[in-house]
């Protein structure tokens, strides 16, 4: 067998694979503050995300076009940058996983295709227009995140603190099924698109596509497996974010949810690939800054921040060396 044919296979399983491993470490996210609120119960809400992250899969291919298409050069990479930026993604998103820390797949993705492609052709294979645009948006959702957050929870205490408190909680529940259904569809709409990009991608490389567009068949079949990554788990997640970072009563849910699904709906709608781990872990902050500044635990807050500011540079590493033991494995 061809070895160029088998790196293709592998490049295929794994973009699978990886959306899979997104629907349960980073899809949980979109249910997380639902739990912690106890708006929802792990297991409904779980089951409820799987559904629309599905349906949310199913709304457009802007941010499938921009992973695929605008970050490097297709001409100048090979179907082992596809692999080896998998490869290197889901390993630094399942040892966090492991240590129960929410990364961003978006981060570690975009990091990991960056190093692999400079790993076979230098900085020229850079798309830098495009990757800019990634980068800003993966520093400026996060601040957005907590702006809206904030915002939204300071309008709650306004408008609804002279009423009952035990009416307010109720009321805030009820919503908050709603929002926890708006975050979910929100997250497939944005975030299952990226493994969309990726299996593009070795499809285009390996027949030669020219301008590839996303295939309804491409389409449909990673919509269903990430919506059964997240049916699979994603409890570990759903404890760190929405039970330790901070003690949410639902009003708080309700803004956290909120904030972050608009702001993947207007990312969604432009084609850029946002952090769903940045901007809910941020509302969340934002909404607990808003009730009380002490409610927020700054010492997970921070591990989380950490662990953000390493995703980078560890998948461009990551990226880079299975790309070289790639090319010694299949081509030396």
């Amino acid at each position: 067998m061809e070895p160029g044919f088998i790196v293709f296979v592998f490049a295929i399983a794994l973009s699978y694979v990886y959306a899979f491993v997104g629907g349960f470490t980073d899809a949980a996210n979109a249910i997380a503050t639902s739990v912690g609120s106890r708006a929802l119960s792990p297991l409904t809400a779980v089951l409820m995300a799987g559904v629309l992250e599905i349906l949310g899969a199913l709304t457009g291919t802007a941010v499938a076009m921009t992973i695929g298409k605008s970050i490097v050069a297709l001409d100048l990479i090979s179907l082992t940058t596809v692999v080896a930026a998998l490869m290197g993604t889901m390993a630094w998103s399942l040892f966090t996983y492991h240590l129960g820390i929410p990364v961003s797949e978006t981060h570690g993705l975009v990091g990991a295709l960056v190093g692999a492609a400079l790993a076979i052709a230098g900085a020229e294979v850079i798309l830098w227009a495009g990757l800019a645009k990634v980068l800003i948006a993966i520093v400026a959702s996060p601040l957005l995140g907590f702006a809206g957050g904030a915002v939204l929870m300071y309008m709650i205490n306004f408008c609804c603190s002279s009423g009952p408190a035990r009416k307010m909680t109720l009321a805030f529940k009820n919503l908050q099924r709603f929002s926890a259904a708006f975050m979910a569809f929100s997250h497939g709409r944005n975030d299952a698109q990226k493994p969309m990009g990726i299996l593009v991608m070795a499809l285009a490389l390996h027949f030669g596509w020219k301008d590839p567009g996303v295939p309804l068949w491409v389409i449909l079949s990673i919509g269903l497996t990430a919506g059964l990554g997240v049916a699979y788990g994603g409890w570990r997640i759903i404890k760190t974010l929405g039970m330790k970072l901070a003690p949410l009563a639902p009003e708080q849910g309700f803004a956290a949810e909120t904030s972050a699904a608009c702001g993947l709906q207007l990312a969604s709608v432009f084609g850029i690939p946002v952090s769903t781990t940045h901007i809910i872990a941020s509302s969340i902050v934002g909404a607990g800054v808003a009730r009380r500044f002490s409610s927020v635990r700054w010492g997970l807050a921070f591990d989380i921040v950490l662990s953000w500011v390493l995703t980078l540079p560890a998948t461009v590493a990551l990226g880079w060396l299975f790309n070289k033991a790639l090319g010694m494995m299949f081509f030396s």
